[in-house]
């Protein structure tokens, strides 16, 4: 005579296969490319902004200063480098959301 707990644990099983027999949600593959595209376009903003950025900060100053080149110069490579850090945080930010996708699917199926 099966006991009550072996019921429960038949039902869940019941649950999970049922769920797993459910058609899945497909991401078509231009959905995909295009979220890879639209990350692409983000991050060259961002390096481009921080340039830019950068640049005029740096032509300001030489400007009020006298120091034609000098902080033009420096300004850029310090744009360069916050467009850089902003890039790595982005992609770091994809690199979560894929994890956590990867987690709930493998959820789903174990």
């Amino acid at each position: 005579m099966p006991e009550p707990h072996d019921a429960d644990r038949l039902k869940a099983l019941e649950a999970k296969i049922a769920k797993l027999k459910e058609p899945a949600e497909v991401k078509h593959h231009s959905e995909e490319h295009y979220s890879q595209a639209q990350l692409a376009w983000r991050m060259v903003v961002e390096l481009v902004a921080g340039l830019g950025i950068g640049f005029g900060i740096g032509y300001g100053l030489d400007a009020v200063f006298g120091t034609e080149p000098f902080l033009m110069v420096l300004f850029i490579f310090f744009g360069l480098a916050a467009g850089v850090k902003t890039m790595m945080r982005s992609a770091k930010e994809v690199q979560k959301k894929q994890q956590e996708a990867a987690k709930e699917e493998g959820d789903a199926r174990g």
